[in-house]
């Protein structure tokens, strides 16, 4: 029976199946099962509700205060204390405090705790970001967080699978984030509910990782189960040197964990992790994209999408350049090309967010902090931030913001009478120069 490359990663994380269709409930077994500083605490509660004297594995729970850290008030810091203590009374190996962590979806392939062929379940949202490498992974409430700690396991409904297929050239200044922006904007905020978005074509093959991250981290602003690319070369480049064998040295076939402990050179099993030629999807979306220009997202949505090239009246009052979508060493470089030798519009906050504590340590070596310092920009630690409205950078009532993050919600980065508009870092970086929302190119 041929399957998708989703469907494929699900039927082998599923003990006794032997077949696999969209529509099924599955009980399949986990690889990775995380939280956050905000949605933890409600897990922790939960599971000590539950009476459970135990987690599953302590190797495979992550936890990571990444949204109000360093402690913004009180509250957070309660809430991280609650990460903490957990952490040391049930021996969670994978706890990353302050200085050493990230922003999570950085954080966890940075470090190698995510596989191909894994089957990962979080409890934000963005967890779809793992499918850049080819692992299926996907969000969840709190409560399905703390069941998965306790059993390893999760209840699952199959999801149908969209083929999205983009052939071209991409222009200078365009990428992913330009990509999943126009994508949304064609198929809507609900065009792929509940389904897994596979990606794919010739330009999704010359992407870099941190591209294809970017892609797969906004499939659930389309209300996508998951987003999933195809591991090649790229991924397994990405890869080397983690530590773990990749693939089968005879039959080629990547090696998944399959629900097993995560040791390095044990617990493994093949996984053909393409999907068959004559898989069944529930649509086939095409894209010829030469002639795309840099992507805006409008407020108050991702889906609302337009070329930059129509935006250049829109003032803006702050530039924000991170989080889990656009925060990496890739984004920050792009920026840096803008910002080098040019000073911010004094009407304007820039804010830089390396993603990781090891992002921005590289971006002190390149000098890269140092051309933001000059341009007048301010860095701050590794954290979501202003992304979902928590710190540094809060929207006051009717102030605009243009921003690399993910989401563009009413009142989603402070004031409810703002306005945030999204974009790639080299949109961001020469908006926060001009002052209003600038293509690359104008500088």
């Amino acid at each position: 029976m041929p399957y998708t490359i989703t469907e494929k990663i699900l039927l082998a994380h599923t003990p006794g199946k032997k077949d696999i269709h969209p529509g099924e409930f599955i009980w399949a077994k986990i690889d990775l099962a995380l939280a956050n500083d905000i949605t933890a605490p409600i897990a922790i509660e939960e599971f000590k509700k539950s009476g459970a004297k135990k987690v599953f594995d302590t190797k495979r729970i992550v936890l990571v205060p990444d949204h109000f850290t360093p402690a913004k008030d009180l509250r957070s810091a309660n809430q991280a204390r609650m990460l903490a203590d957990f952490a040391r009374e049930y021996k969670i190996t994978n706890y990353f405090e302050v200085g050493q962590m990230g922003v999570e979806h950085a954080l966890l392939p940075e470090i190698g705790l995510i596989r191909p062929g894994d089957l990962i379940i979080g409890a934000d949202s963005h967890t779809c970001t793992y499918g850049a490498l080819g692992a299926f992974s996907t969000g969840m409430g709190s409560t399905d967080i703390a069941a998965g700690w306790i059993t390893g396991g999760v209840w699952l409904r199959v999801p149908e699978t969209i083929k999205f297929i983009y052939k071209g050239k991409l222009k200078k200044w365009v990428g992913g984030k330009d990509l999943i922006l126009y994508t949304i904007g064609d198929i809507g905020v609900d065009g792929a509910l509940y389904k897994a978005m596979e990606f794919s074509g010739p330009v999704i093959e010359a992407l870099g990782m941190d591209d294809r991250f970017a892609m797969c981290n906004m499939a659930i602003e389309a209300g996508g189960k998951s987003g999933i690319v195809q591991p090649d070369k790229t991924t397994e480049s990405y890869l080397k040197g983690q530590g773990f064998p990749l693939r089968h040295p005879t039959t080629k076939q990547w090696y998944g964990f399959g629900g097993q402990a995560r040791v390095k050179g044990q617990g493994k099993k093949r996984i053909d992790l393409k999907s068959d030629k004559d898989a069944k999807y529930s649509d086939i979306k095409e894209y010829d994209i030469s002639k795309m220009e840099p992507q805006v997202a409008c407020p108050h949505l991702p889906s609302n999408a337009k070329p930059v090239s129509q935006l250049k009246g829109v003032k803006i009052d702050q530039a924000v350049i991170g989080s889990c979508t656009n925060g990496r060493i890739s984004d920050l470089r792009m920026a840096a090309k803008i910002f080098k030798n040019r000073k911010v519009q004094s009407t304007v906050n820039a804010i830089i967010i390396p993603a990781t504590q090891a992002i921005y340590k590289q971006a002190i070596k390149e000098g890269l902090i140092e051309i933001f310092v000059d341009a007048g920009c301010v860095i701050s630690t590794p954290s979501c931030g202003p992304c979902l409205g928590g710190h540094c950078g809060i929207l006051a009532d009717g102030q605009t913001a243009i921003a690399t993050t993910n989401r563009n919600f009413l009142g989603r980065m402070g004031s409810p009478k703002s306005f945030v508009y999204l974009s790639n870092p080299a949109v961001a970086a020469a908006s926060a120069i001009k002052g209003r929302i600038a293509h690359p190119e104008e500088i």
